[in-house]
């Protein structure tokens, strides 16, 4: 358990202790987080009226971080991450345009609008029923805001759930989700915590907000998640079969009869090779060529996107998997923009 949680459950209880009336405690809890969801939505509403002005915009991905870490199983570093991201998108070592030619520092290709204040709410006392669903209406208020789409940096993996859920929710129905991961993450409720970065396609599975779940790059996974994968009906594609799967991998054609496609990237779905800053060291993944083909070929309408499990207290002294974790996000706004 995290430092800031153990603060804030101690400020709690000594306000309870000391007699403090339970509806005080709420008011200023709701104030915090209505501060919160305000900035969020004022933020994208400027972002995509300026968008809007411009015009011929379908779609432009937006930088939403949610710096959460406490459901890691292990270690809590990826809370660090968004601005470790952020400051290795904007690196100087490298120029501002993707692989297939966009120019990121076009805001019709990209903006952002912050971070969902994850620590700053948890200090006051908020548990986490409450934190998913400020997450949730975090993204639902970048939704609103056309032609805004949700490009989500973590945060440890717990934070996909509630983003998928708004994005369902959202647009009203099923997606399909593209999940690249070492893990399949859908236990039912990893050492007693429904929230666990380990259970979150659980609960995406039970919410009904996913048609088809593609995981790709499994390379630990235990019988529970077989038995889980099995019972969602999830099409799990491990890489001990990768050479024999990576001709359909490479050529994926999704959300078809759904409302669009979500990609959810782990990564410690790589090689730790290529990508040592990771909570979780998994050896014998996917090359950093093999996800961009699988990104770059799938031909999908991308609603919404994360990046999580980036470390950056594992990383390496110059930095390489923010760098790593870079590229994915900017070749996922690529791929949402349009």
């Amino acid at each position: 358990m995290s430092t800031v949680w153990r603060r804030g459950i101690h400020y709690l209880e000594r306000l309870k202790a000391a007699n403090i009336p339970n509806e005080l405690i709420e008011n200023g809890q709701n104030r915090v987080i209505d501060a919160s969801l305000t900035l969020i939505r004022e933020r994208a509403k400027l972002k995509a009226e300026l968008l809007r002005a411009l015009g011929g915009v379908v779609a432009s991905a937006s930088l939403l971080g949610v710096p959460l870490g406490h459901n890691s199983s292990f270690l809590q570093g990826p809370a660090f991450a968004p601005p470790r991201i952020r400051e290795a998108i904007w690196c100087d070592s490298t120029n501002s345009t993707t692989e297939e030619g966009k120019e990121l520092h076009d805001p019709r290709v990209l903006t952002d609008v912050g971070d969902v204040p994850v620590q700053e709410i948890r200090d006051c006392g908020v548990n986490d029923d409450r934190l998913m669903n400020v997450i949730s209406d975090s993204v639902k208020l970048v939704m609103e805001e056309a032609p805004l789409r949700p490009l989500v940096l973590g945060g440890d993996h717990s934070i996909s759930f509630p983003v998928v859920r708004a994005v369902s929710e959202k647009l009203g129905g099923p997606v399909d989700i593209l999940h690249l991961d070492a893990h399949p993450d859908i236990y039912h409720s990893f050492e007693g915590n429904k929230y666990s970065h380990a259970s979150s396609f659980a609960r995406i599975m039970e919410g009904g907000y996913a048609r088809r779940l593609l995981q790709v790059g499994i390379r630990s996974i235990t019988k529970e998640g077989r038995e889980q994968g099995k019972r969602f009906g999830v099409e799990q594609y491990e890489m001990r079969t990768f050479s024999r799967d990576r001709e359909f991998l490479e050529n994926l054609k999704l959300g078809e009869g759904v409302k669009g496609v979500y990609i959810s990237i782990d990564v410690d779905c790589l090689d730790p090779a290529f990508a040592p800053g990771v909570s979780h060291i998994e050896p014998g993944g996917l090359t950093f060529r093999d996800v961009l083909n699988i990104l770059h070929n799938l031909q999908a309408d991308v609603v919404a996107a994360d990046v999580v499990e980036f470390n950056p207290q594992r990383d390496t002294v110059d930095g390489m998997t923010g760098m790593v974790a870079a590229k994915l996000v900017r070749e996922l706004a690529a791929k949402i923009s349009k």
